[in-house]
């Protein structure tokens, strides 16, 4: 039965995630030469490849398909056993990461990070902001332990632990006038300057694909990559944009910009999902960090 090494578990999911060897050995620090040993190694000994190779870098064959989810499967079961053993030994010390989309920072801060905190002094927190498919990738990938993100695809790669519904509003200035229809659609916000996200983001490819069931196109004048830079562009009157409440939350309060529902049935449907990945065992730290964060944030409550 063929084993794996550290060294050999770190390389293999390293050109996984990196697409290439040159860029995985950039990130493990070794020469390119020796990772594309070890994973000629590691293919010899299964009598199988694992990669193919291209112009373009790498992917993975059926066979390596199957060594991922082991691979994965071993490193988080380790993890497990290593935190149950690092208790027996009195060392209470633990890290968890996590990697949440931007609009979420504030809830997750304010309403879910302090009960973390005052549960236990002993537990360290790695936090990622990213987009949607950043944190269903990382997850995948065993980058993070719990991600928070809105409307992820479903690739059962991922497990929904808890989902609260948060419909994608228009966000414009106070008293715009498109806040004044009776009936309000995303074609009905065509004729004013959009500023939305990148694509990979949950509401950006949610926009999208009404858009296209509907049969027209999104020109939005400013794309971004930051939730603020929405805001701002709302709030200082340049035009409309797309975010659920809880994003502007606090310029709603202050009656800096306003939100209204969309009546499009996708779009008023889609929800903010608190995620670990599929059919891992949780070590105790992040089960109780989940707790937490779905009992806690008002984004699922």
């Amino acid at each position: 039965m063929a084993s794996f090494d550290r060294r050999e578990v770190a390389t293999f999911l390293a050109v996984n995630r990196q697409g290439s060897i040159r860029a995985a050995s950039e990130q493990l620090g070794v020469a390119p030469s020796v990772v594309s040993r070890q994973v000629a190694e590691i293919e010899a000994r299964l009598g199988m490849k694992l990669f193919e190779r291209s112009v373009r870098g790498v992917a993975l064959t059926e066979a390596g398909v199957l060594v991922l989810e082991h691979l994965r499967r071993v490193t988080e079961e380790y993890g497990v056993l290593h935190e149950q053993l690092s208790g027996l030994r009195g060392i209470q010390q633990r890290h968890v990461r996590i990697h949440c989309g931007e609009g979420f920072l504030a809830d997750f801060v304010q309403n879910g990070l302090g009960r973390a905190l005052a549960d236990s002094a002993q537990v360290y927190y790695d936090l990622k902001i990213g987009s949607t498919e950043a944190v269903v990738a990382a997850l995948a990938n065993g980058e993070s332990d719990i991600g928070i993100a809105y409307n992820p695809p479903a690739t059962g790669v991922v497990r929904s632990v808890v989902q609260a519904r948060q419909p994608l509003c228009v966000i414009a200035p106070p008293e715009h006038p498109v806040l004044a229809l009776d009936h309000l659609s995303l074609e009905d916000c065509l004729d004013y300057p959009l500023a939305m996200l990148g694509q990979g983001h949950g509401t950006t490819d949610l926009l999208m694909r009404v858009a296209a069931d509907s049969g027209f196109a999104l020109g939005p004048r400013l794309t971004t990559t930051s939730i603020d830079a929405l805001r701002r562009f709302v709030a200082s009157g340049l035009g409309l944009s797309f975010l659920p409440r809880s994003s502007v939350s606090t310029e709603l309060t202050h009656g800096l910009v306003a939100a209204r529902e969309l009546e499009d049935l996708t779009l008023s449907a889609a929800a903010a999902h608190l995620m670990v990945r599929a059919r891992r065992r949780l070590p105790r730290s992040v089960d109780r960090l989940v707790r937490h964060l779905a009992e806690g944030m008002a984004s699922f409550s």
